[in-house]
């Protein structure tokens, strides 16, 4: 399974957010194990630079990209991809590039705990909670 992590789940990962780590580590598992291709969108690692920045340094968030890059696919932002996503109607452009460079990318699934942005997707949205059950399911059998 190919899938698109929004930054609120790798952050949940990267700066181990108790409330969510759990279901973000599973996924987490499972990509660096490749048994799922998990995927971010290019422009979504600026983000996780700069919000990691704010609570671990300059440095631990440096490193935290790295990570990103060890483990996830990134996947090409470009003009067609930007513009595809300033015509969307979704009022959180991050979210309709994501959905754009998704669609594009045919990934099966966007991983999110704001599917509220994503309602007009074409692309199935999940929470990490329903694909970390997935996952585990699918490890018992």
């Amino acid at each position: 399974m190919r899938v698109l992590l929004d930054v609120n789940v790798i952050l949940d990962v990267l700066l181990e957010r108790e409330e969510w780590r759990i279901d973000a580590d599973v996924i987490w598992k499972a990509a660096q194990t490749d048994e799922l291709d998990c995927c971010v969108a290019a422009s979504s690692l600026t983000d996780v630079f700069y919000i990691a920045r704010r609570f671990i340094g300059q440095e631990k968030a440096k490193a935290a990209v790295g990570v990103c890059l060890e483990v996830l696919t990134p996947l090409t932002i470009d003009q067609m991809i930007v513009d595809a996503a300033f015509a969307r109607r979704e009022s959180d452009f991050e979210d309709a590039i994501q959905i754009v460079v998704a669609s594009v990318e045919k990934v099966d699934a966007i991983i999110t705990r704001d599917a509220a942005g994503f309602n007009d997707s074409p692309i199935a949205v999940m929470s990490p909670a329903d694909l970390a059950s997935r996952l585990q399911t699918s490890d018992n059998e």
